[in-house]
């Protein structure tokens, strides 16, 4: 009898690996399909990426060309949805392209703090000794100082621009990561599964590659999700500040600074970017909460 695909991913009993691990996945997803915020934080997500892809489409004007002679509409305004800003530009399409920026930065943050924080942390926690205590202690002295403050001072050396903006918070966001991969890595480094790869003739490397960093991948997961606000966060402090983008670039940080002077009469100028960055933030911290319920261990049994 055929099984149907419904079937062959609750199947209890696969016949591959890759089976397994499909159906694995497939449960996750009806996990956190039942969580209705997590699905809310998801579609804030999904929209800020097919804002980011398909920014022409999206925004109704050039996010770079200025009228002086529709400067400050308000919201409501005939071909200016949310009003423009002081220079004429429309409000609604830098934000629409200011998504591009946001997502550039949470990409590249994401790829390179959390590679470094669990090669630190695991290599930490498997080895111990001197090795973990020197790691710690260097990890210690990152969290010692406010991530604003550290990136600020990172950023003062490097220069503004984008670019050292993004390699600022990296360089001030890994020590979460590590302090999270060392303690999984203590709960599995004297499993008996490691102690048969250590015996078959496995190196160091070998394990922590392919048995430990496996393990610590939920963990880690989950802390790039509820992370990924406070990056905003940072790149928008960093863009309010004039240390990370630069003008005329549609960043929300940058566009909240340009428009504080106007805060009182002409409030949408600097309040409709500090939405977005609410929003997407918010987005971000719904997802991972509901990641974190569906990679839990202990409640993948209910």
């Amino acid at each position: 009898m055929t099984q149907t695909l419904s079937q062959w991913l609750t199947d209890p009993s696969p016949s591959s690996r890759a089976q397994a691990r499909i159906g694995q996945a497939w449960l996750a997803w009806l996990r956190l399909r039942r969580n209705h915020l997590a699905m809310l934080g998801l579609a804030i997500i999904v929209l800020l990426c097919a804002m980011a892809a398909f920014a022409p489409l999206f925004a109704t004007h050039d996010p770079f060309t200025q009228n002086l002679g529709q400067r400050l509409l308000p919201p409501g305004t005939p071909g200016h949805w949310l009003g423009t800003d002081d220079f004429g530009r429309d409000i609604w399409s830098r934000i629409v392209y200011g998504a591009r920026i946001t997502l550039y930065i949470i990409a590249l943050v994401a790829v390179t703090a959390p590679v470094i924080g669990l090669a630190i942390g695991t290599v930490a926690g498997y080895f111990g000794g001197i090795v973990d205590t020197v790691l710690m202690r260097i990890t210690d002295i990152f969290l010692a100082f406010p991530r604003l403050i550290l990136a600020l001072a990172l950023v003062a050396v490097l220069g503004p621009g984008i670019v050292n903006a993004v390699l600022a918070i990296a360089l001030t966001a890994w020590p979460p990561y590590a302090r999270v991969a060392r303690a999984e890595t203590l709960t599995v480094r004297n499993s008996d599964y490691i102690a048969a790869v250590r015996l078959q003739g496995a190196g160091a490397g070998r394990i922590i590659w392919g048995h430990v960093m496996p393990m610590c991948l939920p963990s880690v997961i989950i802390r790039v999700t509820l992370d990924m606000a406070g990056v905003i966060l940072i790149a928008a402090g960093l863009g309010f500040l004039g240390l990370g983008v630069q003008p005329p670039l549609p960043e929300w940080g940058l566009m909240i600074s340009s428009g504080r002077k106007f805060l009182f009469e002409q409030w949408w100028v600097a309040t409709m970017p500090g939405l977005a960055i609410f929003l997407v933030s918010l987005g971000f911290n719904l997802l991972g909460d509901g990641l974190r319920d569906v990679l839990d261990p202990r409640s993948a049994s209910r």
